[in-house]
């Protein structure tokens, strides 16, 4: 039976403090028999404003963050799903929020671009521009690992059920979720959102989140948790830096379909229908 974690942190602007934080806790959660370490989304850096990620973006397979994460994976033996990395985009003026999936050998095994961007305004001067300084993805993925058909989704991607469904369409096991949630919304629904997932889908959620306060003012809300396909959260760490693990049940995602066959159940030409 394979062990995931998922690491919760609180990144700053010093991307050598936030890899040598990440690095430490991809120790513990290996020692502790972890085979896949989920980061949280922007683990290598958050900046002072939006526009400063423009400043330290890498081309892939290439750059000091990258070259990080492939060091862990080979110096553990893990898998490790790098969270987002700032990659080069077509577009000069913006990045593409890179969530890359990189085996115990340090290869890149795949790469998700984050596809929902957070453009929002929850008042009290918290507002969120995020395609002013990220290229929107446009490709759902689902690979085959040694852990099950991963999906990828990242934060904001959470409010989007029907992204989901298209990872089921493509036989999804388990779903990786880095995040930055703010603590306004986090507080809100982060949890419910969470456990909706794994149970309308049947599948486990590694989530992985920034939780703290930030050098730039902003506070995320934490509650990094593990998901079984029966929505019950096998583990959680509500504040504060760390990590949560549990053992991925193949059997159970199994059992769990076949007796409650929900998916099965779907009248997708009934839904297509118009009024």
């Amino acid at each position: 039976m394979k062990r995931i974690a998922a690491i919760q942190m609180a990144s700053g602007p010093n991307i050598s403090a936030n890899l040598n934080e990440a690095g430490r806790w991809i120790s513990y959660a290996a020692d502790a028999g972890a085979d896949l370490v989920v980061l949280p989304e922007n683990f290598a850096f958050m900046g002072m404003n939006e526009t400063d990620v423009l400043k330290i973006k890498e081309q892939q397979g290439e750059g000091p963050v990258q070259d990080f994460i492939k060091k862990m994976c080979r110096k553990h033996q893990v898998w490790i799903v790098a969270g987002t990395i700032p990659v080069i985009s077509d577009d000069t003026k913006r990045i593409r929020a890179a969530c890359l999936l990189i085996n115990s050998e340090g290869e890149i095994v795949t790469r998700y671009d984050k596809i929902h961007l957070f453009d929002v305004t929850l008042g009290d001067g918290e507002n969120y521009f995020e395609s002013e300084v990220i290229d929107a993805g446009t490709d759902i993925v689902v690979q085959d690992t040694p852990f099950g058909r991963m999906g990828f989704a990242v934060c904001y991607d959470l409010r989007f059920p029907e992204m989901f469904r298209r990872m089921v369409d493509k036989g999804v096991d388990l779903i990786v979720l880095p995040s930055a949630f703010t603590a306004i919304t986090g507080k809100a629904h982060w949890e419910s959102l969470v456990r909706a997932r794994a149970i309308e889908n049947l599948s486990y959620i590694i989530a992985s989140a920034q939780g703290g306060y930030h050098a730039n003012g902003r506070e995320t809300h934490g509650d990094s948790m593990i998901v079984d396909p029966w929505g019950e959260v096998k583990d959680r760490l509500a504040r504060g830096s760390g990590f949560v693990i549990a053992d991925l049940d193949q059997d159970k995602i199994n059992l769990t379909r076949k007796q409650f066959p929900v998916l099965k159940h779907r009248k997708l030409e009934c839904y297509k229908k118009s009024s």
